[in-house]
Parts: C-alpha cells; structure tokens; sequence
C-alpha cells in the first residue's frame, strides 16, 4: 500500500512571512500524524526561507512517523543531517531565484559529487533518496550513486495543459519507476500532486510513497490540517 509523507515547508512560508513564531511547522506535524500521515518532509533550504534549524531539531525530537529531511548537496547540510540523524535524507537541487524546486537533480553530470555525498551521509548512518526527473539516465546514475531510493519529480505530469501531455509525462512516470525497481531502488514521487492529480496514480502500484505538501497545506487552511491531510491519505492508499 502506498504511503504520504506530508511536506510542511509552507506552514513556515507563512510564519516567516510576518517573521513572528506561528503558525508552526512543529504543531502542523503533530496534526498531520494524527491525520495518519506516514512521514513528515521539510527542506531545510541555505537561504532559511522557510523551515528554520531550530524546526528541523524539534521535528526529529517530536515527530513518531518518519522525518525526512530534503537538502542540498552541500557541506553545510550534509554536517547538520549527520547530527540531526533524519530517518531520510532526499538530495535535492537548490537555486536561490527559484520559488520551489522547479527539477530534479542531475546525477548524472555531477555524479561524482553526488556519490560523495551519498557516501558521507552513509557514513552517519542515514538512508539516501534522490529526487530526479523522470528519466530512465538519471535513475541509474541515482542507483550507481548508491542511493537506496529515488523520488521521481512529477511537476511536469501535474502541470500539463491538455491530457494528451499529462499523460505522455505519466507514462514518463511509470517507465522510470519501473526502472528503478528492477534495479533494486524503492520509489518515491512527489512535487505539485494535488487532490486531482493523484487520483491518475489510483490502483498502478507503482510509488512506494507520495511527498504531498502545497495543496495538503492550502486545503488545511479551509478543513483544518488532520482532515486534509486525512482526505489525502485515503486517496493515496488507492494508488497501492
């Protein structure tokens, strides 16, 4: 049965938006838990923009699922996981002009830095995922980088203007999870999956779990975050 992790990164938008203390990322975890969220996701970006240190410290002390800590390759990052010991760390390409992650890492030009810090973070004992595009190179690049699983990036597939497109993307999707099975890597997708568009993933079985957090956060402020992010994860059990 597919599982939802729960990406609050725009709880945090919005506290740092007034610069004041609420609303927290740490009591929209709790709430998503008891939603029955199978994770908590937060990206810990070097600008701070969002989720700050002292939220991603407080997540792995309170959150009983699974926290899983999206960063950048860097050297920074890599030190504050390796103390903070996430359940999974996902690699993930960073800009500053971006308003959020618009791909997936490209391993396969940068392979050697990315095996490094596959092999660092090994080395502190944390479980690796790298969040890709859709494309059967970069998903063995990930399995030769040592990654354990990969997130396919599904911003293209959600974002397509006729069915026509979605549904090359989707089979896109399909292909390279698919791939990355036979090659002995879980799966994983996520970016831009609403309550629409993962209802196209129903019954195929193919994603071991979804990374859902902008819409489940936009319908929270209407519902409140436990319905919403229960209404979420009885559609994503349909996708297992």
């Amino acid at each position: 049965m597919a599982e939802l992790a729960v990406n609050v990164d725009h709880i945090a938008t919005i506290r740092q938006a007034r610069g004041g203390v609420y609303p927290d990322p740490v009591h929209a975890a709790v709430l998503a838990e008891l939603g029955g969220a199978d994770g908590i996701v937060v990206h810990l970006r070097e600008d701070r923009r969002h989720i700050q240190d002292r939220d991603v410290r407080l997540l792995r002390e309170t959150v009983l699922s699974r926290l899983i800590l999206e960063m950048a390759a860097t050297d920074e990052m890599i030190r504050i996981a390796c103390e903070i010991k996430p359940d999974l760390v996902t690699l993930v390409p960073e800009k500053r002009s971006e308003v959020t992650t618009e791909g997936g890492l490209d391993v396969k030009a940068d392979a050697g830095h990315v095996k490094n810090a596959v092999d660092r973070l090994h080395d502190g004992g944390l479980e690796v995922s790298i969040f890709i595009d859709p494309d059967n190179s970069q998903i063995e690049a990930a399995a030769t980088a040592g990654a354990e699983m990969v997130e396919i990036h599904t911003g293209a597939f959600c974002d397509a203007k006729t069915k026509s497109v979605r549904e090359r993307f989707f089979s896109e999707i399909v292909d390279a999870a698919r791939l990355a099975r036979n090659l002995d890597l879980k799966v994983n997708a996520g970016h831009g999956l609403c309550y629409n568009t993962i209802k196209r993933f129903s019954g195929t079985g193919i994603i071991d779990e979804f990374s859902i957090g902008h819409s489940i956060v936009a319908r929270a402020a209407l519902v409140g975050m436990k319905t919403a992010v229960a209404e979420m994860r009885e559609l994503v059990q349909r996708c297992g």
